[in-house]
């Protein structure tokens, strides 16, 4: 099947069209995924008993940046944070806390 163009300039200007069309769309949507408000951090220090669940509940009921979020995601998000391998938090040990 063979596809003849009449007038060349036409269409390209009809693609250039669409491509323009198309990026902006997508920087569009990409804008309203980035969050706009600034992130500071906390800093604690792990008390006796303290774990990332208890730390993490805490977080979740006093920190307006852990909104809505699954304590699950709040402990992978403080490990993150703080560059832990594991769970195993030692008393005065220093941990930084996303907030707004």
């Amino acid at each position: 099947m063979k596809i003849k163009i009449k007038d060349l300039s036409k269409f390209v200007r009809g693609i250039i069209i669409l491509l323009v069309l198309f990026v902006g769309f997508n920087i569009l949507i990409s804008n309203k995924s980035i969050s706009h408000a600034e992130t500071s951090y906390k800093t604690i220090y792990v008390a006796e008993g303290d774990t990332l669940w208890s730390i993490a509940k805490d977080e979740l009921q006093n920190n307006a940046y852990y909104e809505n979020n699954d304590i699950r995601d709040i402990i992978s998000n403080i490990q993150s944070v703080n560059k832990l391998s594991n769970s195993k938090l030692a008393t005065n040990q220093k941990l930084i806390i996303p907030q707004i």
